[in-house]
Order: C-alpha cells, then structure tokens, then sequence
C-alpha cells in the first residue's frame, strides 16, 4: 500500500524534470513567482515547461464545473448524483473527460502564450515553431495530465487513498526544504546576521509550527447533535432509550473550498502573467491577485460560497431527516421530519460560517506575516491555503490507513 504510494509520486517527481520537446532547456527568464499557487500544485512542474507541467489543476477544475451542474442546472447530472455507485462512476468518468478536454485547451493556451511573451527564448536556438509545434506540444501536456490523473487512481485504488489530493500535497511539500534552505540563508548564514536576524528565523519557525497545531486542533473540532432512539421491541439489550449523536465537523468542507478558490483564482493570474504589461492586465492583477484588496476580497468570497455549497453537498440535512425517521430516532426537543431538517440546517449553517471564517483567518496569515516581517523571503509562507492543504489530506489520509488497519484486524479476528 505504502510502496505503491511512494513508487507513483517518484515517478511522478522524475516527470517534472523532463522537458517539453523543442523547449529551450534553460527557463531562468520566466520569475519563480509568476504561476502562482498553480505552480505549487504542480510541484514546480509548470515553471520548468515539462511534460506533466499541468499537472492535477485541470481535473480540479472540471470537478468545479461538474459539481456545479449538479445543482439543478443539468437534469440528467443531478440524476446520475441520486443513482448511487453507477452514476458516481458515471460522473466521475464525465469529470475525467472534461478534465482531458481542459487540459487540451489549457495546454494550447499555455505554449501558444509563452511563445507570444517569451519568443525569442522559449524555443531551442533556430527552431521556428507553427501551428502544428502547438497542437503537438499541447497533446503532449494533455498525454501527462492523463498520466498524473492514472497515477493517482493507482494511490486510490491500491495505494493509500486520496489520489489526486496526494499528488497535489506531493507537490507542495516539494517546496518545504526551499523555504527552509531561504530562511537559514537569510537569517543565519549571511555575513551580517545580527541578534535580531536570529530572532525573526526563530519566530518564524515557531508561527509556522503554532499554526500548523492550531490547524490540526481546528480540523478535528466538531458539533455533535444528540438523538434518541425510541423503545425497541424484541432482545432486552435494545429495551430503553438509547443515546447517540451526529456529529459535525467545523469544517464540514475539509480543504476542497480552499483548492477550489486558489484554482479559479490562480487561472486569470497565469493569462495575466502570459500577457504584455498593460493597462487591463493591471486591472485583472488588482481583481484577480490575492495580494491585493479586492483580489483577496474574492479569494475570500470564493472560501465562503464553496464552502457553504459543499457542506451542504456533503451533509443533506433532509435526508438525514429521512434517515433517522426510518431508525426510529429524534433529536431532543425538535419533531420528526421538516422540523428536523429545518434544525439540522440551522447548525450546519452556523457551523459553515465559523468554518469557513476560520480558512479566511489561515489563508489570510501570509499577508499578515509579510507585514509584520518584510524582510521574509518570497518561498517562506506561513499558513495559508499550502498550509490548509497539507494538513487536511494528512488528517484524511491518517484516517483512512487508521480504518483500513481496523478492518483487517476484524478480519483476522473472525478468521
């Protein structure tokens, strides 16, 4: 489990490293930051042009898309989500062909502006690219997200689980040891480190390791709601009242709503990035870059809206209504049926609202940061949506080995 899970992301980390054809292989022209938190999620991948420079966005993004016409909007979409395991299948096939099918015009968008902005160095000396260069150099990409998105069914399937997740954690922590590297070099190895240069590599390592605890502490918290359940007929061990509960996470959404808000956002970022200086690439910059107000204002709606959208899509407070009409169970003080669901969607939206306050806090820590210590290199991020990332699929993950290891130990033990 554990091996297959290391060998798809070794294999995934070689093909980071291998270039596109016809590319010029030094890329020192293009800035580290210009791609933003879609370069994070290929692990460096798409500042480097190779061949899985996509990575997983594109599947993220038609995830966006299917989930949204779910919503009523494609009858036949909403039935496939009420059919079960078949129409998961089906609507996870449809994400994938979209994805593909993203990824392709991603891809062709991708080289067709890197040549527009970086002509005279994007290609290898003397190579005059056409529209064939393009179609051939976007099939390539398309080919390699399609490998990533195979690699990580392999982690899902026969791995560790959370396959997409994985790959995108996979390339975020890439990134770990260059912050580090930064800050030491910054702080401790240059020839006029003073006391107080020590004093800001130390509190920056004690925020980073406070935030990432607090973020562990907030993943966990949940509300429970109690429910009884009615006198049972039959074997004395069912006789009374028997007490559980619902229990609902703070955040009911996990990490989806922070990939889905850095995704949207960071897509008009890398057009703007492609494009000559103007002056309607500096208005995009100013609504669609998180540094900035009105950038970090949407990015922040964006946390809001899914994070309400996919809470509610996890936790259907009606059929959970349904639900505990059919065991025969109440929650105290709350009659069965509307009643129930209107209560259950009162907490849950509560509960969302801190929930998605508390992203906002973690995404927002950064800029916060950078204030407060100017002098911070641009690798060195402290919370934000990286940070949320990380933690959230390890929960998961470590979750998810945790039930798999019970499951055998049941196993053996009826064996």
């Amino acid at each position: 489990m554990i091996a297959v899970t290391i060998i798809a992301l070794a294999i995934w980390r070689v093909g980071v490293f291998i270039q596109l054809p016809f590319i010029n292989r030094n890329l020192t022209f293009i800035p580290d930051n210009m791609f933003g938190f879609l370069n994070a999620f290929s692990g460096g991948a798409l500042a480097q042009f190779s061949i899985v420079a996509l990575g997983i966005s594109p599947y993220i993004t038609a995830s966006i898309v299917i989930q949204l016409l779910q919503m009523d909007i494609v009858p036949i979409l909403k039935e496939w989500s009420e059919e079960g395991e078949s129409g998961k299948q089906k609507l996870n096939q449809l994400t994938r062909y979209t994805a593909l099918a993203l990824a392709f015009v991603q891809a062709l968008a991708l080289t067709i502006g890197f040549s527009v902005r970086y002509y005279d160095n994007i290609f290898v000396a003397g190579y005059d690219p056409n529209a064939f260069t393009y179609v051939y150099l976007a099939i390539i990409l398309t080919a390699g997200t399609a490998f990533i998105l195979w690699l990580s069914d392999q982690i899902t399937m026969k791995g560790i689980g959370n396959g997409a997740s994985m790959m995108i954690v996979a390339g975020i922590l890439s990134s770990i040891p260059v912050m580090f590297s930064d800050l030491i070099k910054t702080f401790l190895l240059a020839d006029d480190a003073a006391f107080g240069e020590v004093m800001i590599f130390v509190v920056a390592v004690l925020m980073f390791i406070v935030v990432i605890v607090g973020v562990v502490y907030m993943e966990g918290a949940q509300r429970k709601i109690p429910i009884q359940y009615a006198n049972r007929p039959g074997t004395a061990a069912f006789r009374g009242k028997s007490e559980s509960n619902i229990p609902i996470k703070l955040n009911s959404a996990s990490v989806i709503p922070v990939i889905f808000a850095a995704t949207l956002m960071s897509l008009p970022m890398t057009v703007i990035n492609l494009l000559e200086p103007s002056g309607a690439t500096e208005t995009l910059d100013l609504i669609f870059n998180q540094q900035r107000p009105i950038g970090f204002v949407l990015y922040v709606v964006l946390i809001f809206v899914f994070s309400f959208f996919y809470s509610f899509l996890q936790i259907n407070p009606q059929k959970i209504s349904e639900n505990l009409q059919k065991q025969n169970a109440y929650i105290p003080g709350v009659r069965p049926g509307e009643e129930t669901a209107s209560f259950v969607s009162r907490v849950l939206f509560k509960i969302t609202l801190l929930g998605a306050t508390y992203l906002t806090i973690v995404a927002s820590i950064p800029m916060i940061v950078v204030l407060i210590f100017p002098s911070l290199p641009n690798s060195v991020q402290i919370g934000g949506t990286s940070l949320l990332i990380v933690v959230g699929v390890a929960l998961e993950t470590a979750k998810q080995i945790n039930n798999q290891i019970k499951e055998k130990e049941y196993k053996g033990f009826m064996d």
